[in-house]
């Protein structure tokens, strides 16, 4: 049974940008008139908020699930709304009925809806056995929520966001944001305004990864004034890292002759002498922007909790982590908790003489609708599998070490895609993203010149990240579980 959320904390919807215009056409088809539906949401609870994840929108047909109310203007109908209780019972959702009001920018309950919810809601949370129950009410540009909770209590929507290309939020009524008090951020505020400033103080991004690309996009986005952030990357700096990490200097590596010893006792030595690169990036963004809340985590993001912990009420996620592992926690959160983000990377690939035969930087967006990494195949199972075996275990089946390849790497393709990264958060989240932006991966080719889109495959159905089934962890939240390590029992 999920646990009762407390009242103090506010509630947030997310809905999936396509999810959303199938429910804007249906509530305004230009007749003026009211119209009702259900949502069916995933539920995920944090320290500081309960996100209510919209998953599956049902449209109730006029005259027929949507009819005349017996004490009100309209009323879905008793079939409809059973059949979708059920449903949000059986597999674990929160249902939330949904209709609209005319106006534009404000929206409120009317008394008959506020009654017909005293009346039909404590019944409905029985039938549901643990999870809220709620209703929506929406005009074109606001929305309120009243959100009911096992075990008594009720809670207002704070606001929706809506993901897409870029990012909106509608509330109850307009908020005013006043102008910014620091001349600091004056000459980009002249690019997105003080209410782009203060979404930025105000968003909590995760960096998966702080090597090359990672440490640029910390000292990229930090400088923006991003507010919060959690940096994950269990290695240390190492000698031949400095050229690429972000105000890196030689003592935060180890002595390189330690370093590159022949000794084999002295290598521990080495690692442990060298500075953490979560420690190099938090001293970076802290020197950047001294109001950044930050959270450093020298962990692996498979470890067991720190997803769901620490990244799942985050508004952004980079992924600067280049293992498969990483790559599918990143793209289960996206697809779980309706978290935008972007993997980046840059590639030098060599003949089997060792002469470059390509080299390109690429950023891939990923949203909830479009981008997946399961469904692009970009993330290799056989690969996967690997990384979660054991050093020892991969010289036995005859696994290639990775690890002891060393790749070409180098600053300027880092910053190429790093820059890109970072460009097209700032323009999700303060809005300035075209209505029909792009979503495609972008590839740049720097020998050549030139640079690329390449198309994400189509979602699969039966994707378990994307797809739409039960199975799919797809804006599930908290009732599925995200693929990281099992802790051991004891």
């Amino acid at each position: 049974m999920a646990k009762r959320p407390p009242l103090t904390k506010p509630y947030r919807l997310v809905l999936p940008e396509g999810l959303n215009v199938q429910l804007q056409q249906h509530l305004f088809p230009g007749d003026h008139d009211e119209h009702g539906a259900v949502i069916l949401a995933g539920l995920a609870e944090t320290a500081h908020e309960v996100r209510l994840l919209a998953r599956e929108l049902h449209v109730a047909e006029d005259g027929q699930d949507y009819v005349s109310g017996q004490r009100g203007y309209r009323m879905l109908r008793a079939e409809f709304i059973t059949r979708h209780v059920l449903q949000a019972r059986d597999e674990r959702l929160v249902y939330l009925a949904v209709h609209n009001h005319g106006g534009t920018d404000r929206v409120a309950f009317s008394n008959d809806d506020i009654r017909s919810h005293q009346r039909g809601y404590p019944a409905l949370l029985q039938l549901v056995r643990g999870m809220p129950v709620g209703a929506l009410v929406f005009t074109k540009n606001a929305v309120a929520g009243d959100i009911w909770i096992p075990g008594g209590g009720r809670a207002a929507l704070e606001d929706a966001v809506v993901v897409g290309p870029r990012r909106q939020v509608v509330r109850p009524a307009p908020t005013v944001h006043g102008p910014s008090a620091s001349r600091r951020y004056d000459r980009q505020v002249r690019l997105f305004g003080d209410r782009g400033q203060a979404i930025l103080a105000n968003t909590k991004v995760a960096i998966i990864g702080l090597g090359g690309v990672g440490s640029l996009v910390a000292e990229l986005i930090s400088r923006l004034g991003v507010g919060r952030f959690v940096i994950v990357d269990p290695d240390r700096v190492e000698w031949s890292n400095l050229p690429r990490l972000v105000g890196a200097r030689k003592w935060d590596a180890a002595p390189r002759r330690l370093a590159e010893s022949s000794q084999p006792w002295l290598r521990p030595l080495a690692q442990m002498l060298s500075r953490r690169k979560t420690s190099l990036a938090k001293r970076n963004i802290e020197r950047a922007n001294p109001r950044a809340a930050v959270k450093a985590l020298a962990l692996d993001i498979n470890e067991p909790e720190i997803a769901k912990l620490h990244l799942a009420d985050c508004d952004f996620i980079f992924l600067a982590a280049d293992t498969m592992r990483a790559r599918n926690v990143f793209n289960a959160l996206v697809h779980q908790y309706l978290i935008p983000g972007v993997q980046m990377g840059a590639k030098v690939i060599c003949d089997g003489e060792g002469k470059v035969s390509l080299v390109y930087a690429v950023t891939r967006m990923v949203t909830p609708d479009k981008g997946c990494l399961q469904c692009s195949g970009l993330i290799n199972a056989a690969k996967l599998q690997d990384e979660s075996l054991s050093g020892e275990e991969r010289r036995r089946q005859q696994y290639v070490d990775d690890e002891e390849v060393v790749a070409p790497s180098v600053i300027t393709l880092n910053a190429t895609t790093s820059a890109q990264a970072a460009n097209d958060f700032l323009f999700y989240m303060t809005g300035l993203s075209a209505k029909d932006a792009s979503l495609d991966y972008v590839r740049f080719r720097p020998a050549h010149r030139d640079f690329c889109q390449d198309e994400p495959a189509r979602k699969n159905p039966a994707c378990l990240d994307c797809g739409r089934t039960p199975r799919s962890r797809f804006a599930h939240g908290d009732g599925k579980l995200l693929p990281v390590k099992i802790r051991a029992a004891g």
